[in-house]
């Protein structure tokens, strides 16, 4: 049996060790697009899950994400880009009453030309804990790779917490990658923006915090359903 991880392996580092145990090991599903082929996928995870990628030349793979589980909530990708291909992947992580939810990434561009999208939003009350880690790798040889991580989340209390830890690791000359991450609150100014247009004060807190969350979700096959259910559980964590 595979031993438990610990805190000194870096996906780890911020995992909730004692609910991962039961959960342990998680099994690796295989997600192979072939050469040309264009695919989507979306779920809502309930657990712990790990997917394993591998994106052929010139294939494409737009993957959408709720984690909103009951408990422990934890999601790794790892992602392979052959040359030219196109890896889309938002995730949306609701969490409360001292949970923990985690997304972990790691994007590997191993051939020219491939271009990758991740966008995260994280929303933490009730002294919850939410994380993301994530990596970008570009191959010696993978020139015009174009690869981009939008992290942000918000805390909805001063008990709640939120680690991010983007990187890109880059081995060629001729690419486009960047990173951007960002934790705060709710705009108190559009609060106030908004209730002096008469929406009560939980109206323009709900409101606002379903854009930010719809935000992981745009351009998804199935974008109406996946807001739905996010709603639904902010909905039950407010």
């Amino acid at each position: 049996m595979t031993a438990l991880p610990t805190r000194r392996d870096e996906e780890f580092r911020y995992a909730d060790l004692g609910a991962l145990a039961p959960l342990w090991p998680v099994p690796v599903e295989t997600i192979v697009v072939a050469a040309g082929e264009a695919r989507a996928m979306s779920f809502a995870n309930t657990g712990a899950r790990e997917l394993s990628i591998t994106l052929a030349a010139g294939a494409s793979l737009d993957l959408h994400v709720l984690n909103a589980a009951a408990g422990y909530g934890r999601i790794a990708v790892r992602a392979e880009l052959g040359a030219g291909a196109r890896f889309t992947f938002g995730a949306a992580q609701l969490a409360g009453a001292g949970q923990v939810l985690e997304v972990v990434t790691e994007v590997a561009h191993l051939s020219p030309d491939a271009v990758s999208r991740q966008v995260v939003r994280s929303v933490a009350g009730g002294g919850s804990t939410v994380n993301y880690l994530g990596k970008v790798h570009v191959a010696k040889g993978a020139d015009g790779t174009d690869g981009s991580q939008s992290v942000r989340a918000m805390l909805l209390d001063r008990q709640s917490t939120a680690n991010a830890k983007p990187e890109l690791e880059i081995f060629a000359d001729d690419v486009k990658c960047a990173h951007g991450c960002a934790v705060g609150e709710l705009d108190a100014g559009a609060l106030f923006y908004m209730a002096q247009r008469g929406l009560p004060p939980e109206t323009a807190k709900r409101l606002m915090l379903q854009a930010f969350v719809a935000e992981a979700f745009a351009g998804a096959a199935d974008e109406d359903a996946l807001i739905e259910q996010a709603i639904a559980a902010l909905e039950a964590m407010l």
